[in-house]
């Protein structure tokens, strides 16, 4: 089973009410091959939601305790997104998921880049808080763009 990033699925919970169909992965969800999941719906947030990035560091320095996932106003609203990853991670494990395809960029699901923590669009290399997390407990997780990239050798 693939666990996919509920916005790739077309599901309406990005920050800002919208999606990120990927079409594929539609496809794969129909197929009963893949599910989706929203670390950030998972951890207590609801939709529309005020925009978050990490401040000082990454997902990483999130769990180690070095750094904080903020909102834009200025809210610190790391414990949430903590709690949606350990729930993600959980639900990981349920389903036997071989791999994770979650949206890069965001602060939970970014695989590979994040946003720099200055809420000014621009990004650095670095995990989300989720991607971190299941990487720690050996799960693969890719980015939405490496999966479009490399489609016909995952599945």
């Amino acid at each position: 089973m693939i666990l996919v990033s509920s916005c790739l699925a077309g599901l309406k919970v990005r920050y800002n009410g919208t999606h990120s169909l990927d079409h594929r992965i539609s496809k794969l969800i129909n197929e009963h091959k893949a599910t989706p999941v929203c670390p950030e719906l998972l951890g207590g947030f609801s939709t529309p939601r005020e925009p978050a990035e990490i401040i000082d560091g990454n997902g990483e320095d999130v769990l180690a305790g070095n750094a904080k996932v903020v909102e834009k106003s200025g809210k610190d609203v790391t414990e949430l997104y903590i709690k949606g990853a350990y729930i993600t991670l959980e639900k990981a494990k349920q389903v036997n998921a071989t791999m994770v395809v979650l949206k890069e960029n965001s602060p939970s699901c970014g695989s590979s880049m994040i946003y720099n923590g200055e809420f000014i669009g621009e990004k650095m290399a670095g995990n989300g808080v989720t991607s971190a997390l299941l990487k720690r407990n050996g799960l693969r997780v890719i980015s939405e763009e490496q999966f479009a990239d490399n489609f016909d050798e995952l599945i």
